[in-house]
């Protein structure tokens, strides 16, 4: 059997890699925009919208509304109902097997999202996962598909940049694969939303279904 070699870190996207939040999250944008606007109805165009900052989504709503001068409020609003929400986000397969399997290989490994820190720290603890450093929205300038998440997350995580090109980055999305593109990354896919097509059009070196298949991919080398 060959052996594959293990790279020397990874780096994983939260939503959509590590658990599937959408309707935390579509319930939280929902709610927000009643509080504020005394409206139910709300259009979220998910495909379009997967993997960009939620301040961009606030823009992009609020825009689509007539109501732009609102997005920051929006933004916060939202934030608000979703830190308070009780319920934790679905939790994706092969999460726990392969953050052990880095932990037992002493691979360095973190998450880097467009989600908030409280939300990521929130569902770590709510869900029992073994991640300890995270960076969300709040801890970069620019967000995905600017590579400053990736590169922030590596240096937190003391990957030098001769390592970059060998870091496995797990990403769903076409922004967040264009981040680990443009950090000199090794983009990984993950088809919870696209298709393999299109997240190796993306740049994805190697796609996989879900974690587990990439866990698996990584022990049977080992």
């Amino acid at each position: 059997m060959s052996v594959i070699q293990l790279p020397p870190a990874v780096l994983f996207d939260f939503d959509g890699v590590i658990v599937d939040s959408f309707q935390a999250h579509f319930q939280a944008w929902q709610s927000a925009y009643k509080e504020l606007f005394g409206e139910s109805s709300l259009d979220f165009p998910h495909q379009e919208l997967c993997g960009k900052s939620p301040l961009l989504i606030a823009e992009y709503i609020c825009q689509r509304a007539g109501k732009k001068e609102h997005a920051a409020l929006y933004f916060a609003t939202k934030s608000a109902h979703l830190h308070s929400s009780q319920t934790a986000p679905t939790l994706l397969p092969g999460v726990k097997e392969i953050q052990t399997f880095l932990h037992g290989k002493d691979v360095p490994h973190g998450i880097a999202s467009n989600a908030t820190r409280d939300f990521i720290g929130n569902s770590i603890s709510q869900l029992q996962l073994g991640f300890v450093t995270y960076l969300g929205v709040e801890d970069y300038t620019h967000p995905k598909p600017h590579p400053e998440a990736y590169l922030s997350l590596a240096k937190e995580l003391g990957i030098t940049p001769n390592d970059y090109e060998k870091t496995w980055v797990f990403e769903d999305s076409i922004t967040g694969t264009e981040a680990a593109k443009k950090a000199g990354m090794f983009p990984v896919g993950i088809l919870t939303i696209n298709s393999e097509t299109t997240m190796k059009a993306a740049g994805s070196k190697l796609v996989f279904p879900t974690l587990l298949e990439a866990y698996e991919f990584l022990r049977k080398g080992h």
